[in-house]
């Protein structure tokens, strides 16, 4: 389950790569444009306002982003991005921070590239440091005290930009990679940034105590990789990576 308010907790710095990707974006005057995985809409409604004459679809695979969504004004349906077509007319497709929840995704991309038509842009934005101490102190302790929670955990579920140039040849690619250094706030503040996303899973698996037993042993374990600066704040690097392709 996504909870949207605390997802929204960091919205900065969540959407910073959202409109980096979309301002690679050169389309002008689109007819359709898409959000897979719209979230709570707050990024979505941007793509509104670049394209107001554009129909915009936005869709999410949880019913609680979808509500938030909709409680912004914005169209956003109930569905899975594994099963989505484009419809003729889509000129734009924006997945951001998505993908990486899809095993097979790069499929995915092909399918839809050689489904949208001549002149449309998709547009790809995945985490990337999911070899950074925040996943792999997850994966560790995972291992070691909550086995059963493997499967949920997968150790590099992205490419690299020349991974996704690749796997979109054909069409004329722009890929890349940027590290932010995130000055994050408030007491544990890496633990409660993964706890928006990237521990998702192992939350929805656990049970109230089993969760505060996990946290509490997790803590710790964060604190000791990002220590807190003197301030209170705590610096996070955090890799994205980066694809915007031109379907010829």
């Amino acid at each position: 389950m996504w909870d949207p308010g605390r997802y929204l907790a960091f919205a900065d710095h969540r959407s910073r790569p959202f409109h980096e990707l979309v301002a690679r974006i050169g389309a002008e005057a689109p007819r359709r444009v898409v959000d897979l995985g719209c979230g709570p809409g707050n990024l979505t409604e941007s793509l509104a306002r670049r394209w107001p004459s554009a129909v915009v679809e936005a869709l999410d695979s949880s019913p609680e982003m979808v509500s938030a969504a909709r409680a912004r004004g914005v169209d956003a349906r109930l569905g899975d991005v594994t099963t989505w077509e484009p419809a003729p007319d889509t000129d734009v497709v924006v997945t951001n921070a998505v993908l990486q929840w899809v095993p097979g995704h790069e499929d995915l991309l092909r399918e839809w590239a050689r489904a949208l038509p001549s002149g449309a842009w998709l547009a790809v934005q995945v985490p990337g440091n999911f070899s950074g101490p925040s996943h792999e102190l997850v994966r560790s302790l995972v291992a070691e005290s909550w086995p059963a929670l493997r499967g949920l955990l997968r150790p590099s579920p992205v490419l690299d930009p020349r991974g996704y140039a690749e796997v979109l040849d054909g069409c004329a690619v722009d890929a890349w990679e940027t590290t932010y250094l995130q000055r994050l706030e408030g007491e544990d503040a890496v633990l409660e940034w993964i706890t928006g996303a990237a521990l998702r899973p192992i939350r929805a698996a656990l049970d109230d105590g089993e969760w505060a037993a996990f946290r509490g042993r997790l803590a710790p374990l964060l604190r000791e990789a990002y220590p807190p600066r003197a301030d209170g704040t705590t610096w996070f690097p955090f890799r994205r990576v980066f694809a915007v392709a031109l379907v010829p």
